[in-house]
């Protein structure tokens, strides 16, 4: 990689400024899609969790009709048993085998009651598994609708920024290539420590831009002299000075229209 050219001091708070614009104008483009990708990814996750909790009920629901299959499947061969038994009641030699046949014909009777009763439940959870189901069903069309809703204004916004954002990131790139390391790192720094994001200002009626403390008259000269870089010595901020400020913004905007 060639060597950065050597720049003036004025050079540096030039690209500075410069790049800051740029990084705020993405800064800006990123406020303008806001939480949008995270709501669409919360949305996408819930829509997820209801269509699986479906999958469940719906599954469960086939199980308990293999219940109530095999139960009545129970309760058929309950009454061929009884059936079989009272025939061969006709035919016992004595009072012991008559009655082991209808101890074996009360038992069926038994396993057939429990059955039913078996049955009976099965269609109180299918009941109950329908009204969750018919809840959980109209929760996710409305999840669904909304996550269209919000998936549409996201794409919208992304087919309108996106090509500029990757532009503008391109270019910030290339500014921070020209500045030397020591600068980026520290424009970085005081980037990252800020609430706004904005490393490099302009002095604004004698202050520091989007501050309420008032630079010297003397520091207001030096930085107007452009012959070395002066932060602010409340936020710590890159000062630069109205003028060159505003001539960076007019050629920055010519350069943004372009994107």
């Amino acid at each position: 990689m060639a060597d950065k050219k050597e720049m003036t001091v004025e050079e540096k708070l030039r690209a500075l400024y410069d790049l800051q614009l740029i990084d705020a104008r993405i800064d800006e483009i990123r406020n303008i899609r806001g939480e949008l990708p995270l709501e669409v990814e919360d949305l996408e996750d819930e829509v997820a969790g209801l269509t699986k909790r479906l999958d469940k009920f719906n599954t469960s629901l086939e199980s308990i009709d293999d219940d109530i299959k095999a139960k009545r499947n129970k309760i058929e061969e309950a009454k061929e048993l009884i059936k079989k038994y009272t025939t061969q009641q006709k035919n016992v030699r004595n009072n012991r085998e008559y009655n082991a046949l209808s101890k074996e014909i009360e038992f069926q009777e038994l396993e057939i009651e429990l059955a039913e009763k078996h049955i009976k439940e099965f269609y109180a959870q299918i009941e109950h598994k329908k009204e969750v189901i018919e809840t959980t069903q109209k929760r996710l069309g409305e999840r669904q609708e909304h996550l269209t809703h919000k998936q549409d204004k996201l794409s919208d916004i992304l087919a309108e920024t996106e090509k500029e954002e990757k532009a503008l990131q391109d270019k910030s790139e290339d500014f921070k290539a020209q500045i030397e390391e020591r600068l980026v790192k520290a424009y970085a720094r005081i980037r990252g420590s800020v609430k706004n994001g904005l490393a490099v200002v302009p002095i604004e009626r004698g202050a520091s831009g989007g501050s309420f403390f008032t630079i010297p008259p003397q520091v207001q000269m030096e930085i107007a002299g452009r012959k070395k870089i002066i932060t602010d010595e409340h936020s710590g901020r890159i000062l630069v000075d109205p003028e060159l400020a505003q001539e960076e913004k007019e050629k920055m905007q010519a350069l943004f229209q372009k994107l």
